[in-house]
């Protein structure tokens, strides 16, 4: 456990957990939602946040693919047909400096199948904001699509507002890969200039066209978080009553590898052998009357 603190923020990363967060706490008050107490090994969906590499969510069961060849990651997750998250989140991640405020860890999955690859993800702490930094370098020897993102678990989505602006979303079919995209519907629209509640029927897609700017305000809680990453893209996970949600900033929609017009035109990356991809991120708190 490493634990980080700036001014009113503390962060605990757990290198050994997939290099994700336990938590991030804003004097005091958990902004994500914290990992049991404990637990000395929490499993990936206990934790606040953790990477996703070298793709994000999931992949068609029987791959895709590219440039001629048919690319099959086995599956990630008991009890789920579909390669899910990547490799990052399942495997321990090196310490390869830290101090009081960040932590750089490293991950090297050199010998993966069939993506290998070299991670790299920072940690950094300075006054009210908690700075990510998520790289990834092809060590294969051939091009393939990388992608990037975080998910982050959040609290009281009952008391949750949301501003995220995006110009689509891709609808799920029933095996949760997106079946066509669509308009934004009424419920799921908050582009507008105000926060708006999240749908209490539950939510499980990807939204296409983001600014790469969000806020989520917890009225009862008088706390804003607001959110800013590189990418055009983001999931919103928020399933009917539960006591989370997700708001995931990622470079690429569900299943971009299989999607009309390509890998590239669906946020993906195509790295060369040697070639390195780099996404950063910003969870900025805030407190409000």
């Amino acid at each position: 456990m490493i634990e980080l603190r700036s001014g009113g923020l503390r962060a605990v990363v757990l290198p050994a957990a997939g290099g994700g967060l336990a938590r991030l706490d804003w004097r005091g008050t958990p902004v994500l939602r914290p990992a049991p107490d404990g637990v000395a090994h929490p499993l990936p969906g206990q934790l606040a946040c953790f990477p996703l590499v070298p793709w994000s969510n999931r992949i068609a069961p029987d791959g895709f693919e590219f440039e001629d060849r048919r690319i099959t990651p086995a599956p990630t997750r008991d009890g789920e047909p579909c390669p899910i998250h990547g490799d990052g989140w399942r495997l321990p991640w090196l310490v390869e400096s830290r101090d009081e405020c960040s932590v750089v860890l490293s991950l090297d999955r050199s010998d993966g199948e069939p993506f290998a690859f070299t991670a790299s993800l920072t940690y950094s702490l300075s006054r009210n904001a908690l700075r990510i930094t998520l790289a990834v370098t092809n060590r294969g020897k051939h091009a393939l699509p990388f992608g990037l993102g975080l998910h982050p678990w959040m609290p009281h989505p009952e008391d949750a507002m949301l501003r995220a602006a995006a110009d689509g979303v891709w609808l799920s079919g029933a095996d949760k890969l997106p079946a066509g995209r669509a308009p934004l519907p009424t419920e799921w629209n908050f582009s507008g200039a105000a926060p708006q509640p999240l749908p209490p029927e539950g939510v499980d897609n990807a939204f296409t066209g983001w600014d790469g700017a969000a806020q989520i305000d917890w009225p009862a809680r008088k706390l804003r978080l607001r959110i800013e990453a590189d990418m055009s893209y983001f999931i919103l996970y928020a399933p009917p009553g539960k006591d989370f949600f997700c708001f995931e900033p990622v470079d690429h929609a569900i299943n971009a590898h299989n999607l009309p017009g390509g890998a590239k035109a669906n946020g993906l990356s195509v790295l060369a052998p040697g070639q390195l991809l780099q996404r950063t991120f910003s969870f900025a708190v805030e407190e409000f009357a």
